[in-house]
């Protein structure tokens, strides 16, 4: 599982990550973002894709589980 942290960003980098991360074609990703703008607009993104997300909340942090 590759991961992508991408707190700190705002959109839409952590969506460039992502997109950019998706070309190795890996079954599963975790994303850590810290913001709900840039947790809705990756889960949108990996969705659009052919992706499950499962989002996790960790203090301020989001962590979104991404798998095919």
């Amino acid at each position: 599982m590759k991961t992508i942290d991408a707190r700190g960003l705002s959109c839409p980098e952590p969506v460039i990550m992502m997109k950019n991360a998706m070309a190795s074609r890996e079954a599963a990703y975790e994303v850590l973002v810290d913001n709900v703008t840039a947790r809705e607009n990756v889960t949108r993104f990996a969705m659009h894709q052919g992706y499950k997300v499962q989002v996790k909340e960790q203090g301020d942090d989001y962590i979104l589980q991404v798998t095919k």
